[in-house]
């Protein structure tokens, strides 16, 4: 069941909530770097602070996590002194993590850098921009909420070639600090355009939707957030296994340093990916306006399984690496758009914000999963195949929780309120 509500064409301020989503979408471009071009780094850090992979890895997991588990707090914030205000200090904190960390010797200040720091502001960035577009689009949720998550999965395309470039000619100093000032100054100007839906979309909202508004207290003690949380875990630990681990995973094969349809393979890679990861939220987004979250969810889950077992099976040929390793994102960003689509669709969009922020957590837990204990099971195995495994294991069990499970118990749920 979704929400229905008249036409978009007689919303009121139906002009000035695309600019709304327009900003939104730049303010989640701009804080995309320190997550998706995360890996470009793990080496350079590594010599720098003289740690090992795994050691250096738990910086991403800090990232996530401090981005994730304060989110219900930040999305209290983001309610209590508005959108603007809010996700401007969270682009500004984003790029003092990339400065400061410019500036790191030892493993204890990356942590606390980019690992802290920017964990706290991409945070409130990523989750006020989400509250605000299921504000704004009552409508057109999965499409809204994918598209500013888009931003999110698709702006590090901007940067991959001249991070990388920058790195190779300048090392990580002086490139985190240069690229630092750039998300700074881009995340706090398109923040400072943003303001909250107007009372009126609100109330129209509460009047029409056919979903009674939840408290987060309430939802927090109904088994379908808990079993959304678990699936959301599963699919965030796949997908950032990939995320953090695919330039050393194409490295281990030799690929690292190939030239791949005259470009260089690891920047070709992280491109494709993100254009992937970036494409399938506002996609599957609208899919499931049109066909039902769950039945989205079967399909996108599936296919990242399906992928990424055949990524794994032809792994040592470049030109399926790339192709693959595509598809394998476009089967799991989607998850940025479907669950905050769905959480709203069930709960109701009052709390839509902290409701969400919770929901997120769930992205924390598969850092950790993903980045150093996915690390060390390769260290440990000796190679790949145990971490993929498991990965395709948990996207082919969540593709079936969705229709199996998820699916009836909201239909239950949602007739008896």
């Amino acid at each position: 069941m979704s929400t229905t509500l008249r036409p978009a064409a007689a919303l009121p301020v139906a002009s000035t909530r695309w600019v709304q989503l327009g900003l939104g979408l730049i303010c989640m471009m701009a804080i995309s770097s320190p997550q998706y071009i995360w890996t470009l780094f793990v080496k350079p850090f590594g010599t720098a602070v003289n740690a090992t992979a795994v050691q250096v890895q738990w910086t991403f997991s800090i990232l996530i996590v401090l981005q994730t588990f304060f989110s219900p707090f930040q999305g209290w914030l983001v309610e209590r002194f508005g959108p603007r205000l809010l996700i401007a200090t969270g682009g500004a904190l984003t790029g003092l993590s990339w400065v400061l960390a410019a500036q790191v010797t030892t493993l204890y200040g990356l942590y606390a850098t980019y690992g802290l720091l920017g964990g706290l502001g991409t945070g409130i960035v990523y989750i006020g921009v989400v509250g605000q577009m299921v504000g704004w689009f009552p409508d057109r949720r999965g499409f809204a909420v994918g598209v500013a998550a888009a931003g999110y999965g698709i702006g590090a395309v901007l940067t991959n070639f001249p991070i990388a470039g920058s790195l190779a000619a300048n090392g990580y100093g002086p490139t985190l600090l240069q690229f630092g000032l750039g998300i700074g100054v881009v995340g706090v100007l398109a923040a400072l355009g943003l303001r909250a839906p107007p009372p009126a979309l609100t109330q129209q909202t509460r009047m029409q939707s056919s979903v009674a508004d939840v408290n987060t207290g309430a939802m927090l003690r109904n088994p379908i957030f808990w079993l959304m949380f678990g699936m959301m875990t599963m699919m965030s630990t796949s997908g950032l296994m990939v995320t953090a681990q695919i330039v050393p995973f194409a490295n281990d094969l030799g690929i690292g340093k190939l030239v791949i349809w005259g470009f260089a393979a690891i920047p070709l890679i992280l491109t494709v990916d993100r254009i992937c990861n970036g494409l399938t939220r506002p996609f599957f987004g609208w899919v499931s306006d049109r066909i039902g979250r769950e039945n989205t969810m079967f399909i996108a889950f599936g296919l990242e399984g399906i992928a990424m077992a055949i990524w794994l099976a032809t792994m040592s040929n470049p030109v399926m690496f790339v192709i693959m390793s595509g598809i394998v994102f476009f089967g799991w960003g989607e998850i940025f758009s479907l669950f905050p689509s769905t959480l709203t669709d069930t709960f109701g969009a009052e709390h839509a914000t902290k409701n969400y922020g919770c929901l997120y957590m769930a992205q924390g837990i598969g850092a950790i999963f993903g980045g150093p204990l996915a690390s060390w099971l390769r260290e440990y195995a000796g190679s790949w195949t145990p971490v993929f495994s498991l990965a395709i294991g948990a996207d082919l069990l969540t593709a079936v929780l969705a229709l199996a499970l998820l699916k009836p118990m909201r239909a239950r749920y949602l007739a008896r309120r």
